[in-house]
């Protein structure tokens, strides 16, 4: 039996997730750009794993948003 219509409330969930993911990928390019150009320094101890966390937690709300979409269409 096909669905008619699509669950609004699983699309807003999934956009929510897309929507947080889209600044975190800047956020994190930025890290790791000021890491990569900063060697010298302490600081680059300390943004890097920061970065390394925050660029998995933005694949994760990518790729979890975009199934969230699908389920909701489908």
């Amino acid at each position: 039996m096909p669905k008619e219509h699509t669950d609004l409330k699983l699309l807003i969930k999934g956009l929510k997730r897309l929507a947080f993911a889209i600044p975190l990928l800047v956020l994190t390019t930025y890290l790791f750009t000021f890491t990569f150009l900063n060697k010298d320094t302490i600081p680059m101890y300390w943004i890097l794993p920061l970065a390394i966390a925050a660029m998995g937690a933005t694949i994760f709300l990518l790729f979890n948003g975009i199934k969230w979409i699908l389920r909701a269409m489908f």
